[in-house]
C-alpha cells in the first residue's frame, strides 16, 4: 500500500478529472477542459460540493437544459477533434434523463463527452427516493439504465474504491479512435459523499496516447494495386479523415492522382472548399458535381466514413456492375461495408503511406473535374438569385401547396425571402474562418450544398443522429472550443422551438453566439418529405385552429434574453445586420422569414422512406411504385 489521501468520491472524481492528459503526434494537452453541469438533488452535494471547494484547472458552466448543455460539450469535443472533452452532471431521474438524447447524439458521431448521470441511494435505506423509479421485477434499476445503448462505456458506482477502475476503463474508450464515444459513469448519491482512502497514485499525471494505427504491408500493397487498377476513382472524405487531420495527405493525393474528393456531413471542411478537386458533399443533400462523379467511380475509396443513408442515397448511388470499394477506417467493422478491400488505419497515416506507392498514376477523370465543379457553381449562384414570383411561382409540389398558398405565407410573414438567398448571402458575407453549424430539418441540405468553407474546420453539422435543438447550444461548444471565431447557428423554426435554451448561457457566460433563424413556420422538411411522396401537406405547418399561418416574433424572444437582435426579409437587410452583428460582443440574433418550399432539392440523391403500400390517393400508390423501382438498384447488405 502507498500513501493515501482521504477524500469524498466526487472530490476524487474531480481531483482525477483534473490529471487527464491526451498526448497526439507528440504534443501533449488537458484532456478536460472543464464540466457543464445543472445542480439537483443527487449531484449538488457530491459533485457540486466537489467543485466548489476545489475545481483545480476545469471550467465549470450552469447550463440552462440538460440536453442542451451536453449537446454544447458534444460540439465542443467535435471542433477539437475529440482531444479534449467537457463532462456533464445533472441530478438524478429527469435531470439525468434529459441527457439520454444527446448521449445518442454523442453516440452516432462518436464524439467522446463524459455523462455523470445522478443515481439513486446505494443503501437503498431511503427508497423509493424523490424522482426514484420504482421498478417491481428488479430493484437495481433506475433512469440510468437507459444510458447503456447510448452509451459506449458505462458503469454503475456504488462504492467509493469502484471509481478507480471505471474512471480508467471510461478514459480508455473516450481517448481511442477505434471506440470514441460517450462514456456515462453513474455514480449513486450517497456514494458521492462518502469518504474513502484514496491512493496517492491514482492522482497522479495520467497521459493517453492516441497512437496512429499503422496498415499492414499487405493492406498498403493491395490498396495500391486496387487504385493503379482502377481508371475513375473516388475519395469519400468521412469524419474519421477529419479526426485524423488528414487534409495535407488528401489534397497531395488528389493532386499527384488527378482523384476527386466528396465530402459526407461530418468529414466536409477537412479539407478547403476552395482546393479544386473538392466537389463538395455527396448522397441524397450532395451538389451535381459530386453526385456525377460517384456515378462515373469504379473505386469509392471510403476514408473515415460509416457510410449512412444520406451519403449513400440509400445504397442507390453507386452502379455496382462496374464499382469497387477500398475502406480506410480505424474501425476494422467499418471497412467491411460493401465488401470493400478493408484498410484498418489512421488516415492521416494511410494515404501518407500510399502517395509514395501512388506516384506516376493519374486517372481518367483528365478535365472532367474541373467542369463538373465549375458547372455547380453556376448553378448555386442561380439558387442565389432565384425570385419569388407571385403569379408564377411552381415549387413543383402536388396537391395543397399552390400558387394561392405560397402567396399566403408571403402575406401572413410579410417576406418574399427565399431560402437559399439568405443562406448564400450568409456564406458570403460572414468572415472565412467562421464556424456554421446546423443538425437537422431542410437547413442541412442547403448546408452539404451551398456552404463552401475556405478555412478548414469550420463546417459543423451534427447529422449522424441529426437532432432538433443541437444548434444553438452546439454554437455555444463550439464558440467555447474557438474563442477568437464567430459562430453561426443556422436554425429553423421548428428546432428553435424545440431548445434554445443555452443562448441565456451564451450571453450569461460572454460566449458570443450568431443566430441565423430562418422562419417559415412550420417543420419545413418534413413537410416536403411527405408531399414528395404522394401525402399532402398535413400537420406540418405552424397553423392556428381556425387555419391561419402563425407569425411569430422570435427576435423579441431572444431580446428578452439579452441578445442583439434583427429582422432582415430581404438580401439587403441581411447584409446589413450580419456587418452590425460582427461588431458585437454580445449573442445576436437575426430573425429571417423565408418562404418554403425555396431550399434546394434533388440533383439525384434519393432517400428510402417508408411509403405505404395502401392508400386511397393514387399519389401514394405512383410513390411506392417509385420507391420499390428504386429499391431493384440498391445494395442488397
Amino acid at each position: 500500500m502507498g500513501k493515501t489521501i482521504r477524500l469524498t468520491t466526487a472530490q476524487a472524481l474531480v481531483k482525477f478529472l483534473n490529471q487527464q492528459y491526451l498526448s497526439v503526434d507528440g504534443v501533449e494537452t488537458p484532456f478536460v477542459k472543464g464540466v457543464f453541469n445543472v445542480f439537483g438533488h443527487g449531484n449538488v452535494l457530491g459533485i457540486g460540493q466537489a467543485l466548489e471547494q476545489d475545481p483545480g484547472h476545469l471550467e465549470v458552466i450552469q447550463g440552462k437544459n440538460e440536453q442542451g448543455m451536453a449537446h454544447s460539450a458534444i460540439a465542443f469535443s467535435k471542433q477539437k477533434r475529440r482531444r479534449e472533452i467537457f463532462a456533464v452532471t445533472a441530478s438524478a431521474g429527469p435531470g439525468s434523463a434529459n441527457m439520454l438524447t444527446a448521449a445518442a447524439t454523442a453516440f452516432a458521431n462518436n464524439i467522446p463527452v463524459l455523462i455523470l448521470p445522478a443515481d439513486t441511494f446505494a443503501t437503498r435505506q431511503p427508497d423509493p427516493v424523490l424522482q426514484q423509479l420504482e421498478v417491481e421485477h428488479d430493484g437495481s434499476m433506475t433512469t440510468n439504465d437507459a444510458f447503456k445503448p447510448v452509451s459506449r462505456y458505462w458503469d454503475r458506482v456504488q462504492r467509493p474504491e469502484q471509481l478507480m477502475t471505471s474512471l480508467i476503463h471510461a478514459f480508455e474508450v473516450m481517448t481511442n479512435p477505434m471506440t470514441a464515444g460517450p462514456a456515462t459513469v453513474c455514480i449513486s448519491q450517497d456514494v458521492e459523499s462518502e469518504a474513502f482512502d484514496f491512493e496517492e497514485s491514482f492522482f497522479q499525471k495520467r497521459v493517453h496516447y492516441l497512437d496512429r494505427h499503422e496498415p499492414t504491408k499487405r493492406e498498403f500493397v493491395g490498396a495500391a494495386k486496387r487504385i493503379k487498377e482502377s481508371k475513375r476513382p473516388v475519395m469519400i472524405v468521412g469524419g474519421g479523415a477529419r479526426y485524423s487531420d488528414a487534409s495535407a495527405e488528401l489534397r497531395e493525393l488528389s493532386e499527384l492522382c488527378n482523384i476527386p474528393l466528396v465530402e459526407t456531413h461530418a468529414g466536409k471542411s477537412t479539407v478547403s472548399a476552395a482546393f479544386k478537386n473538392n466537389l463538395g458533399g455527396t448522397g441524397i443533400l450532395g451538389t451535381s458535381a459530386a453526385n456525377k462523379a460517384i456515378s462515373e467511380a469504379d473505386l469509392i475509396i471510403g476514408i473515415g466514413t460509416r457510410y449512412t443513408d444520406f451519403t449513400t442515397s440509400s445504397k442507390t448511388a453507386f452502379d455496382y456492375e462496374q464499382t469497387k470499394f477500398l475502406n480506410i477506417n480505424v474501425n476494422r467493422v467499418q471497412t467491411y461495408k460493401f465488401d470493400a478491400f478493408q484498410v484498418v488505419g489512421d488516415a492521416k497515416v494511410t494515404l501518407a503511406g500510399l502517395i509514395p506507392l501512388l506516384k506516376g498514376y493519374t486517372t481518367a477523370f483528365d478535365n472532367s473535374l474541373t467542369e463538373w465543379k465549375e458547372a455547380w457553381q453556376t448553378e448555386r449562384t442561380r439558387l442565389h438569385n432565384v425570385a419569388f414570383n407571385r403569379a408564377n411561382f411552381d415549387p413543383e409540389i402536388k396537391d395543397q401547396f399552390t400558387q394561392e398558398v405560397m402567396n399566403e405565407y408571403a402575406d401572413a410573414l410579410n417576406t418574399e425571402f427565399t431560402q437559399t438567398d439568405a443562406f448564400i448571402t450568409i456564406n458570403d458575407i460572414v468572415a472565412d474562418d467562421s464556424i456554421a453549424i446546423a443538425s437537422a430539418g431542410s437547413l442541412p441540405g442547403d448546408m452539404q450544398r451551398l456552404w463552401d468553407p475556405i478555412v478548414e474546420n469550420t463546417y459543423h453539422l451534427e447529422y449522424g443522429y441529426s437532432c432538433m435543438g443541437y444548434e444553438i447550444a452546439g454554437a455555444v461548444g463550439a464558440r467555447i472550443a474557438h474563442p477568437n471565431q464567430e459562430v453561426y447557428a443556422m436554425v429553423g423554426d421548428g428546432s428553435f422551438l424545440m431548445l434554445h435554451s443555452e443562448l441565456v448561457t451564451s450571453i450569461q457566460y460572454n460566449k458570443k453566439i450568431n443566430v441565423m433563424l430562418f422562419d417559415n413556420s412550420g417543420f419545413g422538411c418534413i413537410n416536403n418529405l411527405q408531399m414528395e411522396n404522394g401525402s399532402g401537406s398535413y400537420n406540418c405547418e405552424f397553423r392556428t385552429v381556425d387555419n391561419q399561418i402563425m407569425n411569430i416574433d422570435y427576435a423579441k424572444v431572444a431580446e428578452a434574453y439579452g441578445a442583439k437582435v434583427y429582422r432582415a426579409n430581404t438580401r439587403e437587410e441581411l447584409i446589413a445586420a450580419l456587418e452590425d452583428a460582427k461588431k458585437q460582443t454580445v449573442s445576436t440574433l437575426i430573425e429571417m422569414k423565408v418562404l418554403p418550399k425555396t431550399m434546394t432539392d434533388g440533383y439525384d440523391g434519393w432517400w428510402h422512406v417508408g411509403v405505404a403500400e395502401v392508400s386511397e390517393k393514387e399519389s401514394i400508390h405512383e410513390a411506392y411504385e417509385k420507391k420499390e423501382e428504386k429499391l431493384k438498384k440498391a445494395w442488397k447488405y
